[in-house]
């Protein structure tokens, strides 16, 4: 039977043990208190930095522009003079005959006794810089005729050119729509002025269409390539300067929002033609 000293030392051991298996548990607490600590910091810290990549992200998503398409190259010398095979008599008669509703109002040109000689220069003041344009009467008698009547009329000024193609075989800036939209027109057609011989090439002023004589006001100044079919009239050319300006509107490319069909796209950089001066 053991003494009153072996109980009192068996319980100071039982205590000493309780002791130590506390201290050990508050040792415990503290270690998992730090860890826990720790990872709670390092959570936050990498949810911050998520959601400011999410947030810069989404604010980018938002913001950003599509890319512009620009073009792969523009070749530097503008294409031969254009003449037709075979010459048009001094003289022509044209008509005019009312097509969809006006966009923008315009009275049609005159029909009779128009010039198939000679040139005028046009002047389309834009916001990029002054385009020059010689018309070719010799080559589309009847459309230089309209282009000339529209112009006279202030029809161009405060258009915008609404397409820009930038792909190899087709780089022209195309313009005249008063809608902008690629549909509008000045309430008449008029008669392509084509011959099978025709090409296109750097330089060229011509006629837009949706289809034969279906001209109205939408015409397509040519920067690049044109690999078209003779189905479109050229009735004239840009002045060197001209093109040095439509080059630069070529350059800063389009948005890709009419690709894949007609193709390309509206300009990125706003075109506006302010006022288009035909030469006294």
């Amino acid at each position: 039977m053991p003494t009153n000293q072996q109980r009192r030392e068996a319980v100071k051991r039982k205590l000493e043990r309780q002791q130590e298996r506390r201290a050990e548990d508050a040792r415990k607490r503290r270690r998992y208190t730090v860890v826990a600590a720790v990872v709670a910091v390092v959570a936050v810290v990498v949810g911050v930095v998520a959601l400011t990549m999410i947030t810069n992200r989404t604010a980018d998503e938002v913001t950003a522009s599509p890319p512009a398409v620009t073009p792969s190259g523009i070749p530097t010398e503008p294409a031969p003079p254009l003449k037709r095979p075979t010459a048009l008599p001094a003289a022509a008669t044209c008509a005019y005959p009312v097509g969809q509703a006006a966009t923008k109002p315009a009275q049609p040109p005159a029909t009779a006794n128009i010039s198939a000689e000679g040139t005028v220069g046009v002047a389309l003041d834009t916001n990029s810089g002054q385009i020059g344009l010689t018309l070719d009467r010799a080559l589309a008698p009847c459309t230089v005729n309209s282009f000339v009547s529209l112009a006279s009329q202030g029809y161009f000024d405060g258009t915008s050119c609404h397409r820009l193609t930038t792909a190899p075989g087709l780089q022209v800036v195309q313009c005249g729509d008063p809608s902008a939209q690629g549909s509008g027109g000045p309430g008449y057609t008029f008669a392509d002025e084509v011959f099978p011989e025709l090409t296109y090439g750097r330089g060229y002023l011509a006629m837009a269409n949706s289809g034969p004589n279906t001209n109205g006001s939408q015409f397509f100044m040519i920067y690049g390539e044109a690999q078209l079919p003779p189905s479109y009239s050229v009735f004239g050319t840009i002045t060197p300067d001209g093109l040095k300006v439509v080059d630069e509107i070529a350059k800063k490319g389009h948005d890709g929002s009419l690709d894949p069909s007609p193709g390309g796209g509206k300009p990125i950089t706003e075109v506006s033609i302010q006022k288009a001066t035909v030469a006294s």
